[in-house]
């Protein structure tokens, strides 16, 4: 019996891809791991057909068109056949040691006839060039070692927010909430965490560092540079967010504030990256995305505009814009991201 599926989305992945999937190779029979071939240009269908022939009882290799990064994930998901679901994306990898807890937990799940929607461990940012790597771990706002549920939570600190590194949905979970990410689209990876979670009810946290972070290609999506130029998506992918739920009707107190709070960090990055890019036009997009939280939402828009991070980014003139931008840099150094 295996446990979890592997989704790895692979574009243009030969020079790293092989790192990914050795680290889930090392759990042997217990895992699927489905390589995605995203309409690769390069090696990286060799790499993947050459790891199915190898290993034809744990890999699947699939070729497809390219329909960027979430349509590899939905594509991962329907060939899925395990019980558990992960995505590790081709420049990441996983630990050995903390993916066999995770396993000895799952099979524990499986004798007592119980089972999870959502599993979470921590994650690693794996930034080239620091020597301390930085460690997103949630000891001090999830119980420990035992089932539970939204109201047991505590208050999340800034920064240290579910990633799509940190989660394993039940795969039948997944299916049932219909999740299904855009495509040719980057930054789904906030819709895969944020919309399945209204539907979760039994969460089992692991205090285990899993998913190694890779920071530092210079063509990475959550390079500045980058993600100034794609700054239309992640308006879109903010966007699309803001349209998914009515707060009001979002009834656990805590998820609701969690929620609220994340839609804060995602007004946060488009804002600032607006701010950054240092054009007119792009200043003024800015205020129309606050102008459609507002007339979208206008409770959770108060919550958010003039809590700390709205207040923020939204300092008046040239000088509060250079005082959001320090903010920002400060923020960066202290959490660790791109």
């Amino acid at each position: 019996m295996k446990y979890i599926s592997f989704a790895i989305p692979c574009y243009n992945s030969e020079a790293y891809m092989e790192r990914a999937i050795e680290s889930v190779l090392r759990a042997g029979e217990d895992v699927e791991i489905i390589i995605v071939n995203d309409g690769s240009k390069d090696g990286t269908s060799k790499i993947a057909h050459k790891y199915k022939e190898r290993f034809p009882s744990i890999v699947q290799a699939i070729d497809k068109e390219n329909g960027g990064h979430g349509d590899a994930v939905n594509c991962g998901l329907a060939h899925a056949h395990e019980k558990y679901f992960k995505v590790l994306d081709s420049d990441d990898w996983v630990d050995e040691e903390s993916i066999m807890k995770i396993l000895e937990t799952l099979k524990d799940f499986e004798k007592q006839d119980e089972q999870v929607d959502m599993l979470l461990s921590n994650y690693v940012y794996e930034k080239e060039g620091m020597e301390h790597k930085k460690v997103i771990e949630y000891r001090n706002v999830l119980p420990q070692n035992t089932i539970f549920g939204w109201k047991d939570i505590k208050r999340f600190h800034l920064g240290q927010y579910i990633l799509m590194h940190s989660v394993i949905y039940r795969t039948d979970f997944l299916r049932v909430c219909q999740l299904e990410l855009p495509k040719h689209t980057f930054y789904v990876d906030n819709i895969y965490v944020y919309y399945p979670l209204p539907y979760v009810r039994k969460i089992y946290y692991l205090d285990v560092d899993l998913y190694r972070y890779y920071i530092g290609r210079e063509d990475q999506s959550v390079n500045e540079k980058v993600m100034i130029g794609r700054v239309d998506q992640q308006i879109f992918i903010t966007k699309t967010m803001i349209d998914m739920y009515d707060m009001r009707k979002v009834g656990n107190r805590k998820l609701r504030h969690y929620m609220t709070n994340y839609l804060a960090i995602m007004m946060t990055v488009s804002s600032i990256l607006l701010i950054r890019s240092k054009t007119k036009e792009n200043l003024e997009k800015k205020k129309e995305l606050w102008n459609y939280l507002k007339k979208q939402d206008y409770r959770t828009y108060w919550k958010i505009r003039y809590g700390i991070l709205g207040q923020t980014m939204n300092l008046p003139g040239k000088s509060g814009r250079k005082i959001s931008s320090l903010a920002y840099i400060v923020a960066r150094r202290i959490v660790g991201f791109n």
